[in-house]
């Protein structure tokens, strides 16, 4: 569900010409397949710019899930040395979470999850060989409820 927002504000941020985001996952319990692939979507897009992706303070099992999709290549995970190490609390005392306006089962929210599994499946082939079912599955929800034919 933290997703969206999460997209939404990195491509937004990305617009605004910024090169370097930094996700902070220190409160984070755990990750899924889309909110891995929506890190990996915005990785790719800022290293277009000449950016890149920098994960705080994630914890092993979040190191392993990203390290298992093979998405350490496209960003920093726990990087050592960075300019942000030192502002690190005053940003967490700052910033507040924004809850997206995307409920589960809607179209928005299907597309978002499609789009989060097809970036994480071009990765690599074995993303590819995981997850082609569940884009299969998703894009046949996306065509029954567009009305159009998959």
């Amino acid at each position: 569900m933290n997703s969206p927002a999460v997209k939404e504000f990195g491509e937004s941020r990305i617009r605004a010409g910024v090169t370097r985001l930094v996700i902070d996952l220190k409160e984070c319990n755990g990750m899924d397949s889309t909110f891995m692939g929506t890190l990996a979507g915005l990785a790719s897009r800022i290293t277009e710019y000449g950016g890149r992706l920098q994960i705080a303070d994630a914890d092993e099992k979040s190191v392993n899930s990203l390290e298992d999709l093979g998405l350490d290549f496209l960003m920093e995970i726990n990087p050592d040395d960075t300019v942000w190490a030192g502002f690190r609390d005053k940003a967490r005392d700052l910033l507040k979470i924004k809850v997206a306006g995307m409920k589960a089962g809607t179209v928005l929210h299907t597309k978002h999850v499609l789009e989060a599994h097809e970036i994480l499946s071009e990765a690599n082939e074995e993303n590819k060989r995981k997850f082609t079912g569940v884009v299969k599955m998703l894009g046949d929800e996306l065509a029954g409820k567009s009305g159009k034919p998959g």
